[in-house]
């Protein structure tokens, strides 16, 4: 597990300290759900819309409402809301979820780059939560992209990026 959060903070260029900041304020009493909704919708209609039939097919699989749903509960539980993502699909368990999928560098940085445009646009998001936000999305896109990489091995990793201050953090 820590060789994949070392690799994380190597390929992203955040150190775990900024990229778990995020635990150090309650951003979902701060920003409030329709913040995330907005976020989140901003988002995947930006990946939708995506020039690049290769990151489109990513999410073709996927209905949009559906991936708009499951990404604002994520963040929902993980930036200090209520536990909306495990109650309706059960722990997020981020590297297991995204095993199906191509998580590659340059599929993750595709992935940041929407984000990062769905954050500058998103209204009511103040200068520092975004800050905060984007180095916890940009360090858990590269854990996931170190995740990848145990597709061949089949193991399983704890996961730090999917948890929050509510749920029990366990190995899985």
């Amino acid at each position: 597990m820590q060789a994949l959060q070392a690799k994380a903070s190597e390929w992203s260029g955040v150190k775990q300290d900024d990229a778990f900041a995020i635990d150090d304020t309650n951003l979902f009493q701060k920003l409030g759900l329709q913040t995330f909704i907005n976020l989140s919708t901003n988002f995947y209609t930006r990946v939708y819309d995506d020039e690049e039939e290769w990151f489109r097919s990513i999410f073709a699989n996927s209905k949009k409402e559906d991936a708009i749903q499951n990404q604002y509960e994520f963040f929902v539980q993980r930036m200090g809301g209520p536990s909306l993502y495990s109650q309706r699909r059960g722990h997020p368990a981020l590297i297991a979820r995204h095993r199906p999928f191509p998580v590659t560098h340059q599929a993750a940085e595709r992935w940041l780059h929407h984000m990062q445009q769905a954050l500058d646009s998103t209204q009511d998001i103040d200068a520092d939560s975004k800050l905060r936000m984007m180095n916890f999305f940009r360090h858990t896109a590269f854990f996931l992209v170190a995740g990848d990489e145990l597709k061949s091995q089949n193991q399983q990793p704890s996961c730090k990026h999917g948890s929050s201050n509510q749920l029990p953090r366990k190995n899985f």
